[in-house]
């Protein structure tokens, strides 16, 4: 986005904040705040939602001097296995904090009509979805066996849980499933799931690969037959997008915004956190080699219907320059 908003023609500093957020320590809030301050007055300062929805007070502070523009993916209360009372507190937080910015961008309309309840009005939103780059089309599995691939930080709100326990149900058929994505985001959650497969009796068949290079990541979705994730909460999706754009079907949860970004047509949804929900679909799916096809159409179709990220910056580029543009008017 910062690379396509430069060409553009905009002058673009990337400043990176301490990686504590959204449970900022003391010295990320005392960095941050030096950071603001650094900034030039009237400047447009665009700032991560993780970060944002932490700093009620420095957006107060700078709400007057800066022209601050939160970009939401969905608000920190939502993620899953926040215990209720932290819940509270980071709504009460984000909400405060939203209160100073005088543009809010989001990568959803799901997520625009959620901060209905943080208090920001429509005028001030934007729905800016994320770019997907042009990629070709998937091929499938070169040895005949269908592959599963799941993208996705090993974190609660992935599900990735779920969907072991739904494959557990589905282990008479042929398949096997990688499963890419980082491991340091909760160490205590991911280190639980390499024993529930084993626990499950699937240390064969699904393989943990952590974080892969571009080119390798490329490699696993152009094999994949299928793609799975049972994610509890998505603000938006975007290795949906990505599977969307190679023509892979889809199999995941009815949750958050997924259902706006993978349509009918190109997956099957199911109820979230539903192992035995997910377990029929995916037998249907991995014994109905003509569904796959169909759903591989159409998936391919959508793909093809998303905006690149050249589209993306414009369109971001356009949220700035109207809120420049109202800001000047007073």
């Amino acid at each position: 986005m910062i690379a396509g908003l430069a060409g553009l023609g905009w002058r673009v500093e990337h400043r990176v904040l301490d990686a504590s957020f959204p449970v900022p320590t003391q010295a990320a809030l005392r960095q941050t705040e030096a950071v603001l301050a650094s900034i030039p007055d009237a400047a447009l300062a665009v700032v991560d939602g993780l970060a944002f929805g932490a700093l009620p007070e420095l957006a107060q502070a700078q709400g007057e001097r800066l022209r601050l523009v939160a970009l939401v993916h969905h608000p920190l209360a939502e993620e899953t296995g926040v215990p209720p009372e932290r819940a509270a507190a980071l709504r009460q937080a984000e909400t405060r904090a939203l209160a100073q910015a005088r543009l809010v961008l989001v990568t959803s309309g799901f997520t625009a009509r959620l901060l209905a309840a943080y208090g920001v009005s429509a005028g001030r939103i934007r729905v800016v979805e994320p770019g997907t780059d042009p990629a070709p089309a998937a091929l499938g599995s070169p040895d005949g066996q269908p592959r599963l691939l799941s993208v996705g930080a090993l974190v609660p709100r992935k599900g990735h849980d779920v969907l072991l326990r739904a494959l557990a149900e589905v282990a008479d058929l042929p398949w096997g499933l990688d499963c890419v994505g980082a491991t340091d985001r909760d160490p205590a959650w991911s280190g639980t799931l390499p024993r529930l497969r084993d626990d499950l009796g699937l240390r064969a068949r699904v393989r943990f690969r952590g974080v892969l290079a571009r080119r390798e990541l490329n490699r696993h979705y152009a094999q994949a037959d299928l793609f799975v994730l049972a994610s509890r909460f998505e603000g938006y999706g975007m290795v949906f997008a990505e599977a969307l754009a190679r023509g892979v079907p889809i199999l995941a949860a009815r949750s958050g915004a997924v259902p706006e970004t993978v349509p009918p047509g190109a997956g099957v949804l199911v109820r979230p956190d539903d192992p035995a929900a997910l377990a029929a679909a995916l037998r249907g799916l991995l014994t109905d080699a003509g569904l796959r096809r169909r759903l591989a159409a159409g998936s391919r179709a959508a793909g093809l219907r998303l905006p690149t990220w050249p589209q993306a910056a414009a369109a971001f580029a356009a949220a700035f320059a109207a809120a420049c543009e109202e800001v000047r008017r007073g």
